[in-house]
């Protein structure tokens, strides 16, 4: 299948024309995510509902958290996952960042704390697993996201891209991608937005069958993840 090649200088498009553009991949990429995510809630169904049962009875709280991130050509979706954190997560990320410069600096550079204090015993758990994200199944198959593309981000993120925004912006975000498969919260931000830089400027299908099966054993030995 022909790939979709960009140029190595990142296109500025209007607001008319960027709405104008489909996602990386087309109809094709498009009929492989409904297929697959389809199959796959219906074979995950029984670890599904258990995971329902274990985050519900954990602590008595909702089931599943909805984060507003950025999808295709700037449309906000809300990124289901199963719920990980305490109910006052904001709270407690506040103080916890008030109190501890290197945490901020962490927290700064990456978005993300490798001894997160907001974090449930269950939802280390499900964390260190990958399975918090099985929901993300369901925006899959609403067409808010894909099952390979660039992480998920929010408004404060995108800012970080700069010039490289307009890579992310042409593609669904992925359940899975580049960066699942490189090391995850090992690598740097700038790494992270080589990498779907990169992923969109050479899609093709064959690459996205690629990163799906070199994520089974980035999930099964906890890459970078936490």
């Amino acid at each position: 299948m022909k790939s979709a090649t960009r140029s190595a200088n990142p296109p500025f498009f209007s607001a008319a024309e960027t709405a104008a553009l489909p996602p990386v991949g087309g109809v094709a990429k498009r009929g492989f995510d409904i297929f697959a995510a389809s199959l796959a809630l219906v074979f995950l169904s029984p670890l599904f509902l258990m995971l329902v049962a274990l985050v519900k009875f954990s602590d008595g709280g909702s089931i599943f958290y909805g984060h507003r991130r950025i999808g295709h050509n700037g449309k906000s979706f809300r990124c289901l996952k199963f719920r990980t954190m305490r109910a006052d997560g904001d709270r407690i990320l506040q103080e916890y960042l008030k109190n501890n410069p290197t945490a901020y600096e962490e927290w700064r550079a990456s978005r993300k704390l490798q001894d997160d204090p907001r974090v449930t015993v269950v939802g280390s758990v499900l964390r260190k697993l990958s399975l918090d994200e099985l929901p993300q199944l369901i925006n899959i198959v609403r067409g808010e996201m894909s099952i390979v593309g660039p992480r998920p981000v929010v408004q404060d993120e995108l800012e970080l891209y700069d010039q490289a925004a307009v890579y992310y912006l042409q593609s669904r975000p992925g359940l899975t991608g580049l960066w699942q498969i490189s090391g995850r919260n090992d690598v740097s931000y700038a790494a992270r937005v080589a990498f779907d830089t990169h992923y969109v400027q050479n899609w093709s299908m064959l690459s996205d069958f690629s990163i799906v099966v070199k994520t089974i054993p980035a999930v099964c030995f906890s890459r970078g993840s936490y």
